[in-house]
């Protein structure tokens, strides 16, 4: 699947700016996630990133990977299933302190009926999908982190670790 569109990073196709231009840091510390600033804008795995503040960039900056979406923010279930897809920003869930994107709503729910599966088939999948991505941030970089399922939280603690939200029907900017 070569395909010079998909790259390792989900970008804007317009803009190139990574995850549509939401702050990465904003996922985990606001209620929602947050459209950045050109003005405060990092560069990381060959991507521009931007960020709603100094502070946020800078945080970023000395963690990326603690904040950026696991497998560049492609989809997680269209990976634990065998292909790629784009995640979509707006559709996210924070499972264990970690970012995922879907694709879709469907796609989410289906995440959160099957964890654990879910991340290990992923994880497996990934390193061979990987190799078909353009751009910078391939296999075994920051940006496209290998998942270890036995990392997932246990069932009872599940609840606690895990924030999701369909914010697609909001405004972006």
């Amino acid at each position: 699947m070569a395909d010079s569109l998909v790259t390792t990073i989900v970008t804007d196709p317009i803009t190139g700016v990574a995850i549509d231009g939401y702050d990465p840091v904003s996922y985990f510390i606001d209620s929602e996630p947050q459209p950045g600033k050109p003005d405060y804008e990092y560069d990381w795995q060959g991507v521009p990133w931007y960020f709603e503040s100094a502070a946020n960039r800078d945080v970023f900056m000395r963690n990326p990977s603690l904040y950026a979406p696991q497998f560049g923010g492609h989809c997680v279930t269209a990976l634990g299933r065998g292909f790629l897809s784009d995640g979509k920003p707006r559709l996210y869930v924070i499972d264990a302190l970690k970012l995922y994107f879907f694709y879709s709503s469907a796609n989410r729910d289906a995440y959160l009926m099957s964890r654990t599966t879910t991340l290990s088939d992923a994880g497996s999948n990934w390193p061979r999908l990987a190799v078909d991505l353009s751009g910078p941030g391939g296999i075994g970089t920051e940006a496209a982190p290998a998942v270890d399922a036995g990392a997932s939280v246990a069932p009872a603690a599940a609840a606690a670790n895990l924030t999701q939200t369909d914010s697609s029907e909001m405004p972006h900017g």
